[in-house]
């Protein structure tokens, strides 16, 4: 696990995959017609997919701490920030 543990891969997971879970979740929940027809204005559904989009990064940082892949766990860190505070701009 040693050879993974590069900022860098973890910036990218933790750019992908918010996005990933993002549209997935659209997908299972079914819910590109009211997205579609909702507005996104704030504290409205927009803020809220931000928001749980990135609780998968999240869950990789806390097994990334426990398995000491430190610079791993701090480039997926880096990689969900983006996700965090658009849906807290968002939201305001």
């Amino acid at each position: 696990m040693e050879r993974f543990d590069k900022y860098w891969i973890g910036i990218v997971i933790g750019l992908l995959l918010p996005a990933a879970f993002g549209l997935t979740y659209i997908e299972v929940m079914g819910l590109w017609v009211p997205l579609k027809q909702l507005s996104f204005a704030a504290g409205g559904v927009m803020s809220k997919l931000l928001f749980v989009s990135a609780f998968p990064d999240l869950a990789l940082i806390f097994l990334f701490y426990t398995t000491e892949s430190w610079k791993l766990s701090k480039g997926v860190l880096v990689g969900a920030l983006p996700y965090i505070l658009a849906s807290l701009m968002v939201s305001l």
